[in-house]
């Protein structure tokens, strides 16, 4: 049956696919937020030290998930990552790089004879959630205001600045994105916290914290929404293949589809809702409706730049030579043989779930890392 798909529904399937993932990856950036409250929350290192081992249980689980994310892109939209990854390679490298000093930072915080010291690890660890989320808020920011390159008749990419990708962040649609997702990670960070650690004093402190966070992040999301809705996008001509300067194409985009703005609704509630809980209603479940809001919100956008002929990564320099799920993607064979894989994803995301599942059957609390040998402790 898969096998019968014509070729534009897989490439479609596959925008899914990968927008899925990667809104999941939004998600668990809870641990890249949670790392951040690190200097402001904890009182003492003893509550410093709950909250890395609560946040150490699952920071895998988001490195894991940011590959995934770009081995799918890599595999069904190949042109994409050719051109984003070996001409924007500084902004890309600068990303990977904090996530290398992340493990680096969960694996020898607390190795005896640590040259570093722990602050210094503690300081990596915040570079991670703030600065590597930024830059992740930034590039995805360049799916709306387009990247200066062009590709040639064998699709060799030419990067027309010397920064490589560095100058999304010069762009304030692109900074609000990012600054939007590093406080909506420390907000639901805090919320993980919440729901994890048993610890009075020190889930009082983040309930506050995720309510703090969750204000900070309104104007950045309102400029960015407020800007969907009236900046052109970039649109491609069904027929032609032309790509040219449409005015108002996101808002079209958005109310052509109704299941995109469902999605963003939707999603805005769910994450309102899991704060209110967190903060005013003293429950510890926030985390769920927010991050499952997050995930809604994330699929929206994705679809915003992907769907109703738009391109998703647009070029500045060449409008001709912007990338769309239909010039980008893979063949139609490669898309088959990867639908009929992906079919084993709902399995493993439910042994994910269930091994979530364990770890969290019981709150982290004092008496459980005291009890805890150096070995097992982050």
């Amino acid at each position: 049956m898969i096998g019968n798909l014509d070729y534009s529904t897989l490439q479609a399937i596959w925008w899914i696919i990968a927008s899925l993932v990667g809104s999941l990856f939004l998600f668990l950036t809870f641990v890249q937020g949670g790392q951040t409250l690190l200097f402001t929350v904890p009182r003492g290192d003893e509550e410093k030290a709950l909250i890395i081992n609560s946040l150490g249980r699952k920071w895998e689980l988001t490195f894991t998930t940011l590959v995934l994310f770009g081995g799918a892109l890599f595999a069904a939209f190949p042109k994409f990552y050719a051109t984003s990854f070996g001409g924007a390679y500084w902004v890309w490298m600068l990303i990977l790089f904090t996530f290398i000093i992340q493990a680096v930072s969960y694996e020898y915080r607390k190795k005896p004879n640590n040259f570093l010291g722990a602050a210094t690890y503690e300081s990596f660890l915040f570079i991670n959630g703030s600065v590597g989320i930024l830059l992740i808020g930034a590039a995805v920011g360049t799916f709306f205001t387009g990247s200066s390159f062009s590709l040639n008749e064998y699709n060799q990419v030419t990067w027309q600045t010397p920064y490589r990708g560095l100058e999304a962040a010069r762009n304030f649609f692109n900074l609000s994105l990012g600054l939007f997702l590093v406080f909506n990670a420390r907000a639901l960070g805090a919320m993980y916290l919440v729901n994890n650690i048993d610890h009075k004093p020190l889930t009082d402190r983040c309930r506050q914290s995720c309510w703090k966070s969750f204000l900070w992040s309104l104007p950045f999301l309102l400029f960015v929404l407020v800007n969907l809705l009236f900046m052109p996008g970039h649109a491609v001509n069904p027929d032609t293949g032309e790509i040219f300067l449409q005015n108002g194409k996101y808002l079209r985009n958005l109310f052509g589809n109704p299941v995109t703005l469902l999605l963003l609704l939707l999603g805005l509630v769910l994450v309102i809702y899991g704060v209110v809980l967190t903060r005013f209603k003293a429950k510890n479940c926030g985390i769920w409706y927010a991050g499952i809001g997050t995930v809604l919100v994330g699929l929206a956008v994705f679809f915003l730049a992907g769907f109703n002929n738009t391109a998703f990564y647009p070029s500045t320099f060449d409008p001709q030579s912007s990338l769309t799920i239909f010039n980008a993607s893979s063949s139609h064979y490669t898309l088959t043989a990867m639908t009929y894989v992906a079919l084993t994803v709902p399995f493993v995301l439910a042994y994910i779930a269930y091994v979530w599942k364990q770890m969290d059957s019981r709150k982290l609390s004092m008496a459980e890392l005291q009890n805890e040998s150096p070995d097992e402790m982050y």
